[in-house]
């Protein structure tokens, strides 16, 4: 009998397993671009690089041809754009958080100043996303530097604005989370302003705020080891009224304290759900090559990173589809499993250990494994419905 269903190695033929062309048809509306999108997200795959010469090597035809072909396409199109159609419409929160991206080598590039420890050259990305299974979906992105807030006349707060202010609309009642870097009055003061709901991790490490109550009495953070406490209706630096919940888990070094305009509960369950996307900045550098950028101009940086996060999200849609098919686990009939234990979107299937272990782009990108050929289709058809929800939501709403 002869086998319909061939196994393939896809490791290394990256671009023959995804059709990366069908996905940017959805973001895209010149049919052109999305070729070209496609063409360039398939290289980077294979390449896990950001360096052009090491797309274009991937390329097909000469390499000098690809290279080219890059740069038309960063000349004509905008992948930024593009991006802001990833935004999950039902997210219960968005994340931000800027990563350093480290250019040592890059004197005169025109965008590239100094880090935070002030010796290494190298610039900043405030990626905004969306939570997915343990991981983020990217549907923002500005980047800034020491040299360009220099350049500007502009300051490291009002990139940040700029950043929100992009997601403002689509925000509707979900709350803003953000990390430690976010913690100062200038912002919260914006976000009261524009009646944006947020979640921020206060920065206790150098310089702490002062906290006062309504009659101008100073509020001390007091906590103790496996304590939790709420604080409500506090002052920060007397500007900004808020909730405050701190909490201290055994084992660990110190307390964690969470400032919100929502009620303190409610922020600090959103904080435990919110998603590590530091794990997605990972992938983004160890797995597709993000700190080999080298583009000269500012915006055509922008393009390639909103490019890579575009074919980062395909790469790990299609990734979890395949984790659930190689590591998922049956659930036998009558077992009972908690709903932490289950697949999400998968009713039939619990969390292996390699479930847990690996993420579904380190899976795609790393590991041997095999498909028949109706395994192939069946993960690339629900990856894009996926991808087509995600682009294409049937009512879009802001609460």
């Amino acid at each position: 009998m002869v086998l319909r269903d061939h196994l393939y190695q896809i490791r290394g033929f990256m671009d023959k397993f995804i059709n990366n062309r069908d996905f940017m048809e959805e973001l895209f509306d010149d049919a052109e671009e999305a070729k070209q999108a496609g063409e360039i997200g398939a290289a980077i795959l294979e390449a896990r690089s950001l360096r052009l010469t090491d797309i274009a090597a991937e390329m097909e035809g000469e390499s000098a041809a690809g290279y080219k072909r890059i740069q038309r396409f960063l000349g004509k199109a905008d992948p930024r754009a593009a991006l802001w159609r990833l935004f999950q419409e039902d997210a219960g929160f968005v994340i931000g958080d800027p990563t350093e991206i480290e250019r040592p080598n890059a004197w005169k590039t025109e965008y590239v100043g100094m880090l935070k420890d002030g010796k290494t050259r190298g610039f900043w990305a405030l990626i905004l996303a969306t939570p997915y299974r343990g991981r983020a979906i990217p549907c923002g992105m500005v980047t800034y530097s020491s040299k360009t807030i220099a350049q500007g006349f502009d300051s490291r707060n009002l990139n940040h604005f700029r950043a929100f202010d992009g997601l403002k609309e689509m925000l509707g009642e979900r709350p803003l989370v953000l990390d430690r870097e976010f913690s100062y009055s200038e912002l919260m003061l914006n976000l009261f302003e524009e009646q944006i709901n947020w979640v921020i991790r206060l920065n206790l490490r150098a310089n702490p705020p002062k906290f006062y109550d309504a009659d101008g009495k100073q509020v001390l953070l007091t906590i103790s080891p496996g304590e939790t406490v709420v604080l409500n209706h506090v002052w920060y630096m007397g500007k900004v009224c808020m909730n405050l919940v701190g909490t201290w888990k055994k084992g660990l070094a110190e307390p964690m304290w969470i400032m919100t305009n929502l009620e303190a509960g409610q922020g600090l369950q959103i904080y435990f759900a919110r998603m590590k996307i530091e794990e997605t900045y990972r992938d983004l550098k160890s797995l597709l090559g993000l700190t080999k950028l080298m583009n000269k101009k500012q915006v055509y940086m922008e393009k390639m990173i909103a490019l890579l996060l575009l074919t980062f999200t395909i790469g790990l849609l299609v990734g979890e589809e395949l984790r659930d098919l190689l590591y998922g686990e049956p659930i036998i009939e009558g077992e009972q499993v908690e709903d932490q234990e289950r697949i999400p979107g998968s009713p039939s299937l619990k969390k292996g250990k390699k479930w847990k272990r690996y993420s579904g782009l380190f899976i795609l990108l790393k590991q041997k494994w095999t498909l028949s050929d109706n395994q192939k289709t069946a993960i690339l058809q629900a990856a894009l419905a996926t991808f087509q929800n995600l682009t294409r939501p049937h009512v879009r709403t802001f609460v």
